[in-house]
C-alpha cells in the first residue's frame, strides 16, 4: 500500500539518523512531506537533500523552546500547515546507580531532550493542528517506560512520563479530532548503544555489531531494525488509525512478553543490560554537542 500519507505534513524531530531517518524516508515514500528536525546538521542536510523537495532540515535542540517554535513555524512556511509531530529525539540519557545518579548537566538534558522536548513540541504543534482540523502526534517512548530492568533509571522513569502524558493529552484533544499516541520501541539497532561514542562518530557499524546480541533478545528471532518503529509510526500517522488515541504501542518482538530465552540458556535481557547499560529502545539522534556553541 502507498500514499498512506498524501498530502499530509509532519515534523520528525531526531530526524537526521536511527528511527527518526527511517520515518523520514517511510513518510515520504507514503505522500507526506517532512521538516528533518535535529541538532546533526550535516547528516539532517544530507538526509533533505538525498530526498528532494519534500524534505528540508530545521536545526532545533528540542530542550529549547525557541528551537522547537522555530521547527514547526519551517514545517507551516515551506508546506503550508502541520499534521503530525513525531516527538522521536533521545539518547540514553545519565546512567549509573540510583545513589550515584549525577544530578548536574547530564540529568537536566536527559529530563530535556526526553520529556520537556516532548511536552514542547505538543504545546507548539497543537495550534497548527487545530487550524488544521486534527491530525497526530506520535512521540518515542521506550519498552523501559512501561517494565523494569530494561533501561537507566532516568531514562525509564522519562518513558514512563512519556506513556502517560500521550494518554493525558490525548483526553484534551480528542475532541479536535487530535489523536495523541506514543510507541515503545524494544531491542532496535541504532547507535543509542553506542552511549557516549555517539560523539566520536561510527555509530552505524557499533549498531551493526550488537545485531546478534539483538537477534536473541526477544521470541521473535530477528533484530529490530529502525523500519520497524518507522512503520509503527506511519501507521498511528495514517487515517488508518484515525479511531487509536492515547495508546502505547509495543514494538519488541515479544520482549515484553516475559523475560524470554532459549532453552536451557540465560535470559539475554541480563546480558544486554549488564553490557550496555542501556536499552534499544530509543535511537541517539539528540546529542549533547550544540554547534552553535
Amino acid at each position: 500500500m502507498s500514499g498512506r500519507l498524501d498530502g499530509k505534513v509532519a515534523v520528525v524531530t531526531g530526524g537526521a539518523s536511527g528511527l527518526g531517518a527511517a520515518t523520514v524516508r517511510k513518510f515520504v515514500a507514503e505522500g507526506a512531506r517532512v521538516v528533518i528536525a535535529d541538532v546533526q546538521q550535516e547528516k539532517g542536510r544530507q538526509l533533505a537533500e538525498g530526498i528532494g523537495p519534500e524534505a528540508v532540515f530545521a536545526f532545533a535542540d528540542v530542550c529549547r523552546e525557541a528551537d522547537v517554535r522555530g521547527m514547526i513555524e519551517v514545517a507551516v512556511a515551506e508546506f503550508g500547515g502541520l499534521d503530525c509531530l513525531f516527538n522521536n529525539a533521545g539518547f540514553g540519557g545519565v546512567t549509573g546507580d540510583i545513589e550515584t545518579t549525577d544530578m548536574g548537566e547530564p540529568y537536566e538534558r536527559t529530563l530535556g531532550a526526553m520529556l520537556t522536548g516532548v511536552v514542547l513540541g505538543m504545546k507548539h504543534a497543537v495550534p497548527h493542528l487545530k487550524a488544521r482540523g486534527g491530525g497526530a502526534i506520535i512521540s518515542t517512548a521506550s519498552v523501559a517506560g512501561i517494565t523494569g530492568g530494561l533501561g537507566p533509571h532516568v531514562y525509564s522513569a522519562v518513558k514512563a512520563a512519556v506513556v502517560n502524558l500521550s494518554r493525558s493529552v490525548a483526553l484534551q484533544l480528542g475532541p479536535f479530532s487530535i489523536r495523541v499516541n506514543a510507541i515503545c520501541p524494544g531491542g532496535i539497532a541504532t547507535p543509542i548503544f553506542a552511549g557516549q561514542l555517539a560523539q566520536s562518530g561510527g555509530n552505524e557499524d557499533y549498531a551493526a555489531a550488537v545485531r546478534p546480541l539483538l537477534k536473541e533478545m526477544q521470541p521473535l528471532p530477528r533484530t529490530g531494525e529502525p523500519e520497524d518503529i518507522a512503520n509503527a509510526a506511519c501507521f498511528l500517522a495514517s487515517d488508518e488509525a484515525s479511531f487509536i488515541s492515547g495508546h502505547a504501542l509495543v514494538v519488541d518482538g515479544g520482549l515484553t512478553a516475559g523475560n524470554w530465552a532459549p532453552p536451557g540458556e540465560p535470559s539475554a535481557i541480563d546480558a544486554m543490560v549488564g553490557a550496555f547499560g542501556v536499552d534499544g529502545a530509543d535511537d541517539l539522534d539528540m546529542v549533547v554537542h550544540d554547534p552553535r556553541k
